[in-house]
């Protein structure tokens, strides 16, 4: 049985506890990741990466990064770690959990 994959979730939300703005960041965030993708696969100009996919968790956007990006390519899990990092957004790593649900924390540039 293979591992399950484990993902950076960048959630819509401050630390703080607002709603970040703009709407449409998690899709601009996606986009500038979509250039990197599994070996072998076609680059659609269209589509984004497997690796970083928007989506919407608890009516808030948020984009989960899978871990494998940061093997693929270091400097683009920096990029993503430090947008989240810049914009005080809260995260979620599922590496870190144990079994419980684990809570939106700070991130980290890992």
């Amino acid at each position: 049985m293979s591992d399950p994959v484990q993902y950076l979730i960048i959630h819509g939300k401050t630390l703080e506890g607002q709603r970040f703005r703009p709407s449409d960041w998690a899709e601009r965030l996606a986009g500038v990741l979509s250039q990197f993708r599994p070996a072998g696969s076609i680059a659609n100009p269209l589509s984004y990466s497997p690796y970083a996919m928007p989506r919407t968790l608890d009516g808030l956007p948020c984009v989960m990064i899978d871990h494998r990006l940061r093997r693929l390519e270091p400097l683009a899990w920096k990029f993503a770690c430090e947008f989240a990092s810049s914009n005080r957004l809260q995260t979620t790593d599922t590496s870190d959990r144990t079994g419980e649900e684990a809570a939106p924390s700070a991130p980290s540039a890992a």
